[in-house]
This record gives C-alpha cells, structure tokens and sequence, in this order.
C-alpha cells in the first residue's frame, strides 16, 4: 500500500519543568500573564508530525512518502536519519531562504504543556504539488502543516479522488470553521483527540453526527482512557490503552498512534488490531524522551501487544507486520 505523510518536519527542543504549572497561574489574572519557567534540562530531537509519523511507519515495516518542506539544515544530518529509517525523502522541498520548522515545549509534572512553534520553511508546503513529487497513492494522511499547503493537498485528493486521511490536530486552534470543514470533508479518516473531537464540532457548527456523515471512519484517541473507532458501518470500536505504562514525554505519541493504525489498515487488518497496534507504539513513545528515539524490537513489540490484547491479536499483528 502506497502511503504519502504530508505534515510538518520540525526539530524539537524539549524542556522538563520540575513543578506544576497550574501552580503559577491565577485565574482572574490570566488576561495578564507573565511566567518564566525554571527548566532542569534541554533535549533537542528530530521531530514535526509528518516525519514523526512517517518514521514510525517506516519502524512498522512500511516505506511511506514523506511530503513536507525543510530549511537547509535539514541537509546536514535529519534526512540522513529518514533515510536510513526506511523513509523515502524525495518529496521533501527545501527551501533556499529559511530554517527548518522550530517545536519549543516545556512539560510539567503532570505532563501538562506550554508550547510555541516557528514555522519557518514549513510555510513553503503550499508549494509543493502532491501529484509532481509521487502517484499511485493509495492513502494520503494530511497532517499539520502550513494552513494553505494542508488546504492544496486536501482538494486535490478531493478533486483527483485519492483516499485521504485529515488530522487537522494543532492546527483547529487558528482555523475557523470553513477551513476545518474544507480539510476534513470527504476524508476516508479523520483523527483527532477527544478534545479536538469537541473543538471540531464547536467550530464547524456540525454535530457529532454531522461530523460522521462527512467522513468514513472517525478515530478518537482518549489518552490512557484508549481509543474509539467509529466506522462508517458498524457499532463503535473501544479499544483500551496499554497498561502500566511509566510516561517520560508526551510529545508525539499521536503521530506514532496515527502511525500504528495505518501500518495495520494498510497490512489489511481490522480496525480493533489497527488501533491495538497504534496504542503499544504510542507506549513505546510517552516512555522516551523525543518522538524518534524509542526502538522497536519485533518480539518485544509482539509480546507487549499479546499481553494487552491476547494471543490472537498477537499472532494476527505477527502475520500482518514485516517490522525487523
């Protein structure tokens, strides 16, 4: 199956805040905040939505088309990363005038977050057209990525009618509710998080049935409360969260989820193993610091997998996935 990942390529700078946020803010003064945080350490990772996804599908056995725009810098060591990962980087644009997209997070105790991000080259993604740089797509995720390259690559998946999967995520904060329906109408799926659920709705004006009607398949991830499906045919699919999991880093383990899920549909599984197989990796992920850096090991997957979800579910996954 022919996967492209369009969305942002970014490097993270990762901060730990040894307190609790919550504690600094006062609620009848927000309209006045002013806060500087005290962090105990800086992690500088490879990161951005679409490379994180396309790097975990590449760790599943896949060889998706990553599809995004990046400064020079990008020359110097992340493609060479992509690469060896089993990401094929061609349709990456590199801009001659600005740096690779910027991701600056500092995390609570609570594994809350404050977070800005430059978006640099990233603006550049408008540029690129979908059908120049590949074909033959069988699936097209639109992540978050410049507002108007997400908005191209939505309507010409539309127009030429390409299956496409819209996670708008990050991006509903500034969107108004035109934009977030032009990007998620006709999508095969939609992602989002229970929240985002929410603000989907909120700003398009559409009820959750609504919402339904225009999509297939609505995946909603609810953090350590797991993950509902819901097919276009079919009663809703719950799917639990892998247990017992010591969280380190919250930062990508969406894309990683995103990632899970669509190794699994596109290896011809159902959409209860799809998600099993997209809650172990996002474990893999809130236990490492940085989106890229945990590591799989096929037996080691397999078996976190089994445990949570039985034997079947492990032997399906081991029959359906090539991950080394």
């Amino acid at each position: 199956m022919h996967l492209a990942i369009t969305g942002s390529i970014a490097t993270d700078h990762l901060m730990t805040f040894p307190g609790k946020f919550v504690d600094s803010l006062v609620p009848d003064q927000l309209d006045k905040i002013s806060l500087s945080f005290l962090v105990d350490d800086l992690d500088v990772r490879r990161g951005g939505c679409g490379a994180n996804i396309a790097f975990a599908l590449a760790k599943l056995g896949h060889r998706p088309l990553l599809v995004g725009a990046v400064g020079r810098d990008f020359e110097t060591e992340y493609r060479g990363w992509l690469d060896a990962a089993g990401v094929d980087t061609s349709g990456v644009l590199v801009s001659d005038t600005r740096h690779t997209a910027r991701f600056v997070c500092t995390t609570d105790t609570q594994l809350a977050q404050f977070a800005t991000f430059y978006a640099g080259a990233m603006s550049e993604s408008r540029d690129i057209d979908l059908l120049a740089v590949g074909s033959d797509y069988d699936l097209v995720l639109i992540g978050p990525d410049d507002p108007e390259g997400m908005l191209r690559h939505t309507r010409t998946c539309r127009e030429r009618g390409i299956a496409f999967a819209a996670d708008p995520s990050q991006q509903l904060a500034w969107a108004e509710g035109d934009v977030i329906r032009d990007l998620i109408d006709g999508a095969t799926y939609l992602f989002s998080n229970d929240y985002e659920a929410s603000l989907i709705q909120q700003k398009t004006g559409w009820s959750a049935d609504d919402v339904r009607a225009h999509v297939g398949t609505q995946v909603i991830t609810r953090g350590k409360d797991g993950v509902t499906v819901l097919p276009a045919d079919g009663e809703p699919i719950e799917v639990k969260a892998i247990q017992g999991v010591v969280a380190v880093d919250p930062t990508g383990v969406g894309d990683s989820f995103r990632a899970g899920f669509l190794a699994g549909v596109a290896a011809g599984l159902g959409f209860e193993r799809s998600a099993q197989i997209g809650c172990t990796i996002a474990a893999s992920v809130v236990e490492t610091t940085g989106t890229q850096e945990y590591v799989l090991d096929r037996a080691g997957f397999l078996d976190r997998l089994g445990t949570a979800y039985g034997d079947d579910a492990r032997a399906e996954v081991d029959a359906a996935l090539s991950l080394a």
